[in-house]
């Protein structure tokens, strides 16, 4: 059994990482492959689409576990694998109606996705394993940013434009990728196929297939009005209204690194016959700087004198000084330019050792956010992880999408002067809530 838990795990890891190889390069450089189309027709915006499919993803999230209830995890995560597939296959013959539908059809797919994941990594887990699992999964699953991007930088390396040739050539080797990926979850095995084929040798089963699903529709419901409420009741404490600007920040931070900043590189117009390929260099080591930072302050320092607060402030630091590198080493215009240049000269001569710098920095920042959101609300809500959980991906989400949707119209630095107020709010109120559960802790000890 234990053997069958294992394999699933990595089946779901490498099923994870061949998806989001495609997704996560995709988000990385469609607004540039969508200013470079030559097509009069097509008048979507990479940044909207981003920006509907986190919208989507975020209310999505209150249903998606009924949805995964119902139909199970493993159909669930290939159900949503062919619509992740379906979004990248729609920059092959791109056309702005379908552009938008799947925008929305992925956002749904994302919520199940993710709910489905979480469900079946603890279902192959226990008390013993769990941590060794998620660890598994999300090493994996973090090296999506490496392959994917490492293609971009080859593919595009010395080319000023994005051709519809080498467009077609990109997204139909990022769908195939997407295609295994989904594949792979059909690989999955039950862990308690022997015990239901025990059951219904004894006659525990007799229920016909119809009457299961019906059963189990109507606890899935039920189990969803409870969550809903639980949701509602969370969503009105302190910590979680204090904590709501820290997840705030991580949107706004998400979309920034995850579309605009490889966008802004591109449309870099000192780095020239380099700048198409930086972009695929600049999401790699994004990854490096995801990996960097979750490893170190998720797995090594777990002493009591580096405390959450630390780790924090640290992601708030690292963050300033890349956005104050990036503020005078790239164009104010680079993220709303609609030719393939920008126009505007940056404060100094743009570096590519600077931006690929930033680009470092921003991945460290975002994981010295995230691992102390996830410790500090599975601290605070031990008992409520699940909907502690939603109400984060809800926030960050929420304001990602609205990150994307002005982006294509904010010039660089007031989107860097947004997310600095935002990101000194989210430290401070942070610090307030940990103050909070330190003083708690001490009077339950006393």
């Amino acid at each position: 059994m234990a053997d069958i838990r294992t394999y699933n795990v990595v089946i779901l890891g490498i099923g994870f990482l061949l998806i989001f190889t495609a997704f996560t390069t995709c988000g990385n450089i469609e607004q540039t492959v969508v200013k470079s189309l030559n097509s009069t027709n097509f008048t979507g915006s990479g940044y909207h689409s981003l920006g509907i499919i986190y919208g989507v993803f975020s209310f999505c999230n209150v249903l998606a576990p009924t949805i995964v209830a119902i139909i199970g995890p493993q159909f669930a995560m290939f159900l949503s694998g062919v619509l992740y597939s379906g979004y990248i296959a729609v920059f092959i013959i791109p056309s702005t109606w379908s552009f938008y539908f799947t925008s929305v059809i992925i956002g749904i797919g994302a919520a199940m996705l993710w709910t489905a994941q979480g469900h079946f990594l603890v279902e192959n887990s226990d008390a013993s394993t769990i941590n060794r699992n998620t660890g598994l999964f999300w090493a994996l699953l973090q090296c999506s940013m490496l392959f994917g991007n490492l293609y971009v930088y080859f593919d595009w390396k010395g080319k000023t434009e994005i051709s519809d040739r080498d467009r077609k050539i990109m997204f139909i080797a990022l769908l195939v990728i997407s295609a295994l990926g989904t594949l792979s979850f059909l690989a999955l095995r039950k862990v308690c196929q022997q015990e239901e084929l025990l059951s219904e040798e004894e006659g525990h089963s007799l229920l016909s297939t119809r009457l299961k699903y019906k059963q189990r529709a109507t606890s899935a419901v039920t189990e969803a009005k409870t969550e809903f409420k639980t949701i509602l009741a969370i969503f009105k404490t302190k910590t979680i209204l204090l904590l709501s600007f820290c997840m705030a920040y991580s949107g706004l931070e998400l979309s920034f690194y995850s579309g605009v900043y490889g966008t802004c590189i591109g449309a870099t117009t000192h780095f020239g016959d380099a700048a198409k390929g930086l972009i695929g260099i600049s999401g790699i080591v994004v990854g490096i700087g995801e990996i960097v930072g979750g490893g170190l302050f998720g797995l090594v320092l777990k002493n009591n004198r580096f405390r959450r607060t630390s780790v924090v402030f640290l992601g708030m630091v690292v963050h300033f000084v890349a956005f104050y590198l990036i503020f005078l080493n790239i164009p104010d215009d680079a993220p709303v330019v609609f030719q393939t240049s920008s126009q505007h000269k940056p404060y100094l001569l743009p570096s590519v050792s600077i931006a690929l710098l930033c680009s470092f920095l921003l991945g460290l920042g975002d994981s010295c956010f995230n691992t102390q959101l996830y410790s500090i609300l599975g601290r605070a809500f031990a008992e409520q992880s699940a909907p502690a959980f939603a109400i984060f991906k809800f926030i960050q989400s929420i304001f990602a999408a609205v990150a994307f949707f002005y982006s294509g119209y904010i010039l660089l630095t007031w989107q860097l002067l947004v997310m600095v107020v935002m990101g000194f709010t989210g430290t401070l109120c942070f610090f307030m809530v940990e103050r909070m559960q330190n003083m708690s802790a001490d009077t339950q000890e006393y």
